[in-house]
């Protein structure tokens, strides 16, 4: 056993703060994605949230997503063995197909004691597991019913669940990092009894070893039986984990975050994060209104466009009531800051034109204008 909160790899962090170009086919609303899977050759991975909508990254096909949300919300994602299809679970236990996944039940239509939580696919039949909160079982296909947690009383919920490599057993994990295993999946130890810094939301079967991963919304990895890659423990995260998968020769792991974040270690790489606008878009830019007198130094400044595009120009006009001063104009991008200078004429008045560099769209760009020892600012939204 081992487990570590050491920090992740350069390429890690720097998917942290989201600033690396992805190749997701599309993002996802920050704060709801629950969840990722990969392809068997671990050359791609599809992220999925809360509505149903799936991203796809890599060579992950996009194979489609829900049109509409469902009437209960996505808690989990799985992929079929050969990579060629993913199902989605509701927390009703509804299932929904895509690519080669194929239906063969599902929950939706009774009452439940808690909701679905996860579900694991069998390897070796192609059927599927859900497990709901306090641990009960429910198996499809040829996917057997090996044992439940339904009718103990658990300490804390179940919020996990991972197949067994030769596909006769699975593990579920609780919040609290206690395992049970059942069928022919070993139990290699947990972290029931310890004091966590967050809660574990996932875990992920490690197919070589026979030993499993657990992963806390921190991204602290807690390693059984299973080699120890790395973790995000020791980052400030923007958002927290949310869910975690593993390649089939147990060389690498990823993890994702609520926000779409990716985090890659060992031999699974990074193929583009979902990670998409966080912030409103602005209301219409009012025209400028005259400055009234005022007994200190005061501006006002308006741009010509409130949405431009990454490349093109933009016009600030400046008021102020500060004549012939230096005029300094601050463009806060996502990853940069950039500046231009000019003067204000007699009346305190000013044109600056600049040019919209490294602009990443979506992200509200703050603009800072100092004239003398007046300040003002405004903003702008890349389209």
């Amino acid at each position: 056993m081992a487990f570590s909160t050491s920090a992740a790899s350069a390429s890690q962090a720097r998917a942290s703060g989201h600033d690396q170009v992805a190749v997701c086919n599309a993002p996802l609303p920050s704060g709801k994605v629950v969840g990722m899977a990969a392809t068997s050759d671990d050359g791609g991975y599809w992220i999925a949230d809360s509505l149903g909508q799936v991203a796809s990254c890599g060579d992950a096909p996009n194979l489609g997503d829900l049109a509409t949300a469902p009437g209960h919300p996505v808690v989990g994602i799985a992929a079929t063995p050969d990579g060629g299809g993913f199902y989605l679970v509701a927390s009703d236990g509804g299932v929904f197909t895509f690519g080669d996944a194929v239906f063969q039940g599902s929950t939706g239509a009774l009452h439940l004691n808690k909701p679905i939580v996860g579900i694991a696919v069998d390897m070796a039949t192609n059927g599927y597991w859900l497990v709901a909160s306090d641990g009960g079982i429910f198996s499809f296909g040829s996917a057997q019913f090996y044992g439940s947690t339904g009718a103990l009383s658990l300490r804390k919920p179940v919020v996990g669940i991972a197949a067994s490599q030769g596909g006769s057993g699975y593990w579920l994990v609780a919040s609290d990092g206690g395992i049970f295993s059942f069928g022919s999946a070993q139990f290699y130890g947990s972290t029931g009894a310890l004091r966590l810094n967050k809660p574990v939301v996932g875990m992920a079967a490690d197919p070589t070893s026979g030993g499993y991963w657990l992963v806390a919304s921190d991204g602290g990895i807690f390693s059984f039986n299973a080699p120890y890659l790395g973790s995000t423990g020791n980052i400030a995260l923007a958002k927290p984990i949310s869910g975690m998968e593993s390649n089939q020769t147990g060389t690498g792991y990823r993890f994702v975050a609520s926000d779409g974040g990716v985090f890659d270690f060992g031999t699974s790489n990074f193929y583009g994060s979902a990670v998409g606008p966080t912030q409103e878009p602005l209301p219409p830019i009012t025209p400028i209104t005259p400055i009234t007198p005022v007994s200190g130094p005061a501006c006002s400044v308006r741009l010509s466009n409130g949405t431009p595009s990454d490349g093109s120009n933009e016009t600030a006009t400046i008021a102020s009531n500060v004549p012939n001063s230096a005029v300094t104009l601050s463009k806060a991008y996502k990853t940069t800051t950039s500046s231009n200078s000019g003067t204000t004429d007699s009346s305190g008045n000013a044109t600056l034109e600049f040019n919209i560099a490294s602009a990443s769209v979506g992200f509200t760009v703050v603009v800072t204008v100092k004239v003398g020892q007046a300040t003002c600012r405004t903003s702008f939204t890349p389209s």
